[in-house]
């Protein structure tokens, strides 16, 4: 399934050095390869002189004082974060003990809901806690800078917080990890025409790599009752028989994108399971 959609894995940056992919738009990417996080985590600088960072990255003084670096002699006015992932946020109170900027964000760190009694979050860790942003935006909200100006788009369910930030007239969008150019996310449709992601190269022509997605997830959907048709299953059992050749380490999230499936297919009635749906229930398809 993976040959379904696009992707480009192509990305010529060296960690902890900044690049200008479009004018006006600068990149550090940090020095944290990964499974969930491809070459490592990007962080953007937007504008000249009085600038915004998107995404100030890990806690790694290497990647905090190659930002700084890329900043020097220009003021760092605003912070953007588009997610509490460690990978995106703990970078923050160095930069903005080193700059006073404002830092903006969807809110702290949350879960999408309560777990329940028994369940277990296999990404619970990920979560930066300590984060707190000094202005919460809302959807629709734009914040305006020296010669540019963000809007606000919500975009929940890689985290409850997670939040893209459009740049207004620009048609690009910071997409952070909502939609990624190197491997599957969770994803709403926008209109702009360029995407920049936390990880992975840019993403040109974005409305037609998003229908992918689309089309991607539908698949997986199929999959899913495909397997059930063969009768009850535990998610694990569905990860085995629907991911093949995935990477070990990706498993976990494996299966708590098959969870989000199953939440809305018991909504729609198509697959039954005793009590809410979990990541340790057992799963059958509707009468």
């Amino acid at each position: 399934m993976a040959d379904d959609i696009p992707f480009n894995k192509t990305l010529d940056l060296a960690p902890d050095t900044v690049d200008e992919p479009v004018p006006g738009v600068r990149r550090v990417m940090a020095n944290n390869p990964g499974p969930f996080t491809f070459k490592g985590t990007l962080s953007y600088i937007v504008g000249r002189g009085k600038v915004a960072i998107i995404d100030p990255g890990p806690d790694d003084a290497a990647h905090i004082g190659a930002l700084l670096d890329a900043v020097r002699g220009e003021t760092v006015t605003h912070i953007f974060v588009t997610h509490t992932h460690r990978d995106h946020s703990p970078a923050v109170p160095a930069i903005k003990a080193a700059t006073g900027a404002t830092v903006y964000a969807e809110g702290p760190h949350r879960a999408a809901r309560p777990l329940h009694i028994g369940e277990h979050n296999p990404l619970d860790s990920s979560g930066d806690r300590d984060f707190r942003p000094d202005v919460q935006l809302k959807d629709g909200e734009v914040v305006e800078g020296d010669g540019w100006a963000i809007e606000a788009v919500t975009t929940p369910g890689h985290t409850a917080n997670h939040m893209a930030f459009a740049l207004k007239d620009r048609n690009i969008l910071f997409a952070g990890d909502h939609v990624m150019g190197w491997a599957t996310s969770i994803v709403a449709p926008r209109d702009e025409d360029l995407y920049f992601s936390g990880h992975g190269p840019a993403i040109p022509d974005a409305k037609r790599f998003v229908n992918y997605y689309i089309l991607h997830r539908k698949a997986r959907e199929g999959s899913i009752l495909h397997r059930l048709g063969k009768g009850a299953a535990d998610i694990p059992s569905i990860v085995r028989a629907i991911y093949i050749g995935i990477d070990p380490r990706l498993t976990g999230a494996a299966g708590l994108s098959v969870l989000a499936h199953m939440e809305d297919l018991v909504v729609r009635g198509l697959v039954e399971t005793d009590g809410a749906p979990a990541i340790d229930g057992v799963y059958r398809l509707g009468a």
